[in-house]
């Protein structure tokens, strides 16, 4: 019997900087909407759910997930790892992958390549992601895992990066996992310099011109698609591109033992 495989897609109102963010509009649909939109269109044969939280500012993720016809979870807002563990239960995975709600230009061929990597070297590893290291485009974040190993993780992990994060005490431990790592196939590294995730404003301006330009004749554009477009129209690169490189780990660099100084960079200063 072929692996189950679950596509959880953590999503909250909640967001220090930009919130609602995942509810905000692209081409008369909800960001996230446009999100699970790509992620039905992989290759491989998978359940999409939505994992969001049990806060009442949540229920709009919920009502969301109704009117898309997605199942759903609900869990603990700040321990993300439960969260996505408790999903992974309840709608019984054997692989999960764990894709976050701010990746709407995620590359659906890049989700299949990264579970064609994992399914080639099925009993090799216990954990495969493109992030580690990281090279395609930031926003095209893909992590596997068997349902063992992240119940070792939930078994495990302590700390409130580890809960937070969800996967963290899987690639800071190697010596307990099997990890693999698949680096973009054009041998470019784009992961400091091109950001297709949604944080701040500006993101949210970069993404909905993507949309516009692509969509409408294409509605599977690919991850090459934009990087064509913003050959032919580097302003648009230009919109966001005082954020790229900007990520979670540059809260956390005397905490994390496998992610060195140039893997992040500070958010420019906010002027008023």
């Amino acid at each position: 019997m072929a692996d189950k495989v679950v596509i959880i897609v953590q999503a909250r109102m909640a967001s220090s900087r930009l919130p609602g963010k995942v509810m905000m509009p692209l081409l008369g649909k909800t960001l996230l909407a446009r999100m699970v939109e790509r992620l039905l269109i992989i290759r491989h044969r998978a359940t999409v759910v939505i994992a969001t939280s049990v806060n009442l500012e949540d229920d709009v993720i919920v009502e969301e997930a109704k009117r898309l016809s997605i199942p759903y979870y609900r869990g603990s807002l700040d321990n993300v790892l439960d969260r996505h563990y408790q999903a992974a239960r309840l709608f019984e995975a054997d692989v999960v992958l764990k894709i976050p709600s701010d990746c709407p230009l995620i590359d659906p061929r890049i989700v299949d390549d990264v579970l064609d990597y994992f399914f080639n070297n099925r009993g090799k590893y216990d954990y495969v992601s493109n992030l580690h290291p990281a090279t395609h485009p930031d926003g095209n974040d893909v992590e596997i895992m068997t349902m063992a190993c992240l119940q070792k993780a939930w078994d495990g992990a302590t700390r409130p990066l580890e809960l937070e994060h969800t996967t963290p005490y899987i690639w800071e431990n190697p010596e307990l996992f099997r990890i693999g790592n698949l680096e973009w196939q054009t041998g470019l590294n784009y992961s400091m310099s091109h950001r297709f995730t949604i944080d701040y404003p500006e993101d949210y301006q970069f993404i909905k011109r993507v949309f516009e330009e692509l969509y409408r004749t294409r509605d599977n554009f690919s991850c090459q698609d934009i990087l064509d477009l913003l050959q032919r129209k580097p302003e648009i690169y230009e919109i966001n591109a005082q954020y790229a490189g900007v990520n979670w780990y540059r809260n956390h660099l005397n905490e994390l033992k496998t992610i060195a100084a140039e893997q992040t960079r500070q958010a420019p200063l906010q002027t008023v």
